[in-house]
């Protein structure tokens, strides 16, 4: 009886050190995944696929338009599209063109205005990394939106995608950033600090990697997107 009694005290201690050991793994974990660190459990096959892995290259979802144009710059958002409270919002899809610093909203794939937009200090290339100052490239959509104390209004990317980490985790084999490195978050489309609106018109880029706009611009946009709306960008 002693035995099976002293057996019994053994299995709750070993049961509870596992559970324990077990919190104390996935908050670590989850704690990486926050930092950057640690690829997220839904992605891990995407990321570390073996065969038919999707392309990190995607082809562009957007038809361009001519090189420094500004199509409908002049017009309000809602002279085009209407009033954002009766507009069906998964119609509107977002491109951002780095090389010509432009973001432009269509609407079922046909552009309705552009903005004239800057980007991370060191604008040239993809984002790898946290703290590269780079704007990311690829297929992203709208998490959130809220009101910025600082930048007027902030549209919250979902970055790092899929994508963004294939590319990360592949940077780091190829030794061209450190294992070290975080892949960073936090990126998205704001204004600009109160009466810095010459930041945009003088292509100045001051980011840590967001997309910015003049604040009246953030300000329109702010009302015809929603979490999900599809966001591109590319060189």
């Amino acid at each position: 009886m002693e035995l099976k009694k002293r057996q019994g005290n053994i299995w709750i201690i070993a049961s509870s050190a596992s559970i324990l050991l077990l919190t104390a793994s996935s908050f670590f974990y989850w704690k990486l995944v926050r930092l950057g660190y640690a690829v997220p459990i839904p992605y891990i096959l995407d990321v570390f696929c073996l065969s038919n892995c999707p392309a990190d290259e995607l082809n562009v979802l957007h038809t361009q338009l001519p090189p420094d144009n500004l199509f409908n710059y002049g017009k309000p958002l809602s002279q085009i599209l209407g009033e954002p409270d009766k507009l069906d919002k998964n119609r509107i899809s977002i491109l951002v063109e780095k090389s010509k610093y432009r973001l432009t909203v269509y609407e079922n794939k046909k552009p309705v205005k552009s903005y004239p937009v800057v980007f991370g200090s060191n604008p040239a290339g993809d984002k790898l990394k946290e703290g590269d100052s780079r704007t990311p490239e690829g297929i992203f959509s709208i998490k959130d939106f809220y009101p910025h104390a600082a930048w007027s209004k902030f549209i919250w990317l979902d970055y790092p995608s899929k994508q963004s980490w294939r590319k990360h985790i592949k940077a780091k084999q190829a030794g061209t950033i450190k294992w070290y490195d975080s892949i960073g978050s936090e990126v998205g489309i704001h204004g600009v600090p109160a009466n810095s609106e010459k930041i945009i018109k003088e292509r100045s880029n001051w980011t840590l990697g967001c997309v910015s706009l003049e604040n009246k611009h953030v300000d329109e946009l702010y009302q015809f997107v929603q979490k999900g709306t599809e966001v591109e960008i590319i060189r």
